[in-house]
């Protein structure tokens, strides 16, 4: 049975500064028919901190050799309508979630993904098909 995995923000971190060899060896052993990638949201998030980092070059360069190696999905109407209901059953339960973390959610509903994340507020998130830390020792 084939996966597709959305990777959050700090996995991306995990992989690029080698901080998780567990991550770095769980996207390269990804078994045939398995896809891994990422929201347009997550690359929002990566650029905004290439952007005030002192090297950013250099993490600029990386980045962008990681991003073309991955599909980058867009995020559109069909996840916009997924983060209102999403950010509303939350709050009803009083378990919000910051508000880019809660697109990338949506975006894992949206797309039947297991959202890859080392973040621990996502599981209380119910209407995500998964959740997998990969930061772990797998």
């Amino acid at each position: 049975m084939s996966h597709l995995y959305l990777l959050d923000t700090n996995t991306i971190i995990y992989i690029l500064k080698a901080k998780s060899v567990a991550a770095r060896n769980r996207l390269a052993a990804l078994s045939p028919g398995d896809v891994a990638c990422v929201s347009v949201v997550t690359e929002a998030e990566l650029l905004y901190g290439v952007a005030k980092s002192g090297d950013g070059e250099a993490k600029r360069k990386s980045l962008e050799w990681f991003l073309a190696r991955i599909k980058v999905l867009a995020w559109g109407r069909e996840e916009a309508a997924a983060y209102g209901i999403l950010r509303a059953r939350q709050e009803q339960l009083g378990k919000s979630l910051g508000p880019l973390d809660m697109q990338i959610a949506a975006h894992a509903i949206t797309i039947g993904a297991i959202l890859v994340t080392n973040d621990r507020a996502f599981r209380q998130v119910e209407s995500l098909p998964g959740v997998e830390n990969w930061a772990t020792a797998f």
